[in-house]
C-alpha cells in the first residue's frame, strides 16, 4: 500500500511538472491589430484585389492567331510573318500571361510578357521578353476609349544603349485586337516598327 501511494504521488507531481512546461510553452496571444495597423492592411487588401480595370483586359485573354509587320527602313515594304499566341489570367486574375510562337527574320520566333494593372499608380503594365534578344522590356500606360497607350525602354542593339518606344494596344472587340510600335529609325527619327493583328482562334 505505502508503494503504492509513493508511485501514485511521483505520477502526480510529473503531471504537475509536465503541465506547468505545456503551460510555459504556449506563446502569448498576439495583441489586436491599432487602427494605424488596421489601415495599413486595408488598404494592402484594396491594393491586391483585382478590379474594373482588370476586367477591361479580359477581351486579350485566349488563343489568337497573329499576323505581323515589322520595318527596319520606313521607306521599304515590312517583313510579313504569321504566328499564335495564347493569353491566360494568372494569380487568380491579377495578371495576363502571354507565350508567343511564330518567326522573325525567316527564324523561329518566340516571346514571353505579362500585364495588368496596377491599382497603387493606377496605370496599366506590360513586360515583354523574347528568344531574339537577351532582355526584357517594360512599358506603362493609360486606357483612352478602347486603346492603352504605353510609354517604356528597351535595348536596342544597334545603337548599343536603352531607347524610348510607344506601344498602342487597340482593342476592336472580343475577338479581335492590335499592337503597335514606334521608336527610332534610322537617323533617329520615330518610325513605326511592328504590328501585331490578333484574331480569337475559333
Amino acid at each position: 500500500m505505502k508503494f503504492n501511494r509513493i508511485v501514485q504521488s511521483w505520477v502526480a507531481g510529473a503531471g504537475l511538472c509536465l503541465a506547468g512546461v505545456v503551460w510555459a510553452a504556449d506563446p502569448p496571444k498576439p495583441a489586436a491589430p491599432s487602427a494605424a495597423e488596421k489601415a495599413i492592411w486595408d488598404k494592402m487588401a484594396q491594393a491586391g484585389t483585382p478590379g474594373e480595370a482588370h476586367k477591361k483586359l479580359e477581351p486579350l485573354v485566349g488563343k489568337f492567331t497573329v499576323k505581323s509587320k515589322s520595318w527596319m527602313d520606313p521607306a521599304k515594304p515590312p517583313e510579313e510573318s504569321t504566328g499564335s499566341s495564347e493569353r491566360k489570367w494568372i494569380m487568380a486574375g491579377r495578371y495576363i500571361e502571354e507565350h508567343y510562337q511564330g518567326t522573325y527574320g525567316g527564324q523561329p520566333f518566340t516571346g514571353m510578357g505579362v500585364q495588368g494593372y496596377d491599382n497603387v499608380t493606377k496605370r496599366y503594365f506590360g513586360t515583354w521578353m523574347d528568344s531574339g534578344s537577351t532582355s526584357m522590356t517594360m512599358a506603362r500606360g493609360a486606357m483612352s476609349g478602347n486603346a492603352i497607350k504605353y510609354q517604356g525602354m528597351m535595348s536596342d542593339p544597334v545603337s548599343g544603349k536603352e531607347v524610348p518606344y510607344t506601344m498602342l494596344t487597340t482593342i476592336s472587340g472580343n475577338d479581335s485586337h492590335k499592337v503597335e510600335m514606334w521608336g527610332p529609325g534610322p537617323g533617329g527619327k520615330d518610325m513605326k516598327w511592328m504590328e501585331l493583328v490578333y484574331t480569337r482562334a475559333k
